[in-house]
């Protein structure tokens, strides 16, 4: 079992499948475990996750993990969170930043990434790339809608907004996220990771 385990990490980091579409070549950027108890599936890497080959490793990871309520020595350690994203190499810019991720990844990568982690308990799903994916016909209306109807999706999932600094503004508009789901996600993350 472990060398299946071994084998399916070689073959996902030796990926070629989008070479032709990535401005920076191959590098795909993932995390997993088969003790894992928590996944997150987010959209893609960008540069600075690119170029260190650390998950989240950006101002986005930092306000993850104060979402998540936890220190980087949790949050990296693939015993308790595997990272997946839904498309595993930085996909390049356009006009409005980092393009959407490749389609290819998640077909290809995600269902034998799955069925190697049996432990997981919930899945962060974040950002409407993640949502789309998992959630097909139970998502909402948009995406604030989705996380506000966050319960819904229990114990299964977690749907969140994504944690860029680019959405200050969804931030200012929506204070319920702050006020009401962050610290339900806190509670939900630290009984997880203290069974």
């Amino acid at each position: 079992m472990e060398l299946e385990f071994e084998n399916l990490i070689t073959k996902a980091k030796a990926c070629q499948v989008c070479q032709a579409h990535l401005p920076l070549g191959p590098n795909p950027v993932f995390t997993i475990n088969s003790e894992a108890k928590v996944l997150i599936i987010g959209q893609a890497p960008g540069t600075k996750v690119h170029n260190t080959g650390i998950p989240w490793n950006d101002q986005s990871g930092k306000e993850l993990r104060r979402w998540l309520g936890v220190e980087p020595e949790v949050f990296y350690n693939p015993k308790l969170f595997a990272i997946v994203p839904m498309g595993f190499c930085y996909p390049g810019s356009g006009k409005n930043g980092d393009l959407p991720p490749r389609p290819e990844c998640a077909p290809l990568w995600h269902q034998p990434f799955l069925s190697a982690m049996p432990q997981i308990k919930l899945t962060l799903l974040i950002g409407k790339y993640a949502q789309a994916y998992y959630l097909k016909t139970d998502i909402k209306g948009n995406l604030t809608d989705t996380v506000a109807s966050y319960e819904s999706y229990l114990p299964l999932y977690f749907p969140l907004v994504h944690p860029s600094p680019r959405n200050k503004v969804w931030h200012k508009k929506n204070p319920w996220f702050e006020e009401k789901v962050v610290p339900e996600l806190q509670k939900t993350i630290a009984l997880i990771l203290s069974n």
